[in-house]
């Protein structure tokens, strides 16, 4: 049995070789703040994204997108301003979620990226 910290560690390797695969350059992992964290920033066609993975090796408590809470989505945009007011980043940027579901041996069976996952609220 994976603990969650494992699953999450590989769902985060997973995620950012699926986004080089897609054309994005990773920036930065795992920017913390007093508010939160965000597991990678990556920038392509001049937007920079924040991005929010989610990793689960089984489905007994749901999707991995139905594990992101309101208040998680909240954080993540505090995070992220934080960040691109801290970098002066004048370029557009999203918040995105990597969705990523494991084999019992820590395979993927699913990598899926939702775009603009996060509205500025």
């Amino acid at each position: 049995m994976k603990t969650t910290k494992i699953t999450g560690q590989l769902g985060e390797k997973l995620a950012q070789d699926f986004l080089k695969g897609r054309g994005y350059e990773i920036v930065a992992t795992n920017y913390r703040t007093r508010d939160g964290e965000i597991d990678i920033i990556a920038s392509k066609d001049d937007v920079l994204v924040f991005v929010e993975v989610r990793a689960k090796s089984s489905r007994a408590f749901g999707t991995p997108e139905e594990s992101v809470t309101l208040r998680k989505k909240q954080k993540l945009v505090l995070v992220a301003q934080d960040y691109v007011q801290k970098h002066e980043i004048k370029e557009p940027w999203r918040i995105d979620f990597i969705a990523v579901e494991l084999d019992s041996k820590g395979n993927p069976l699913r990598i899926e990226q939702i775009e603009n996952a996060v509205g500025e609220e």
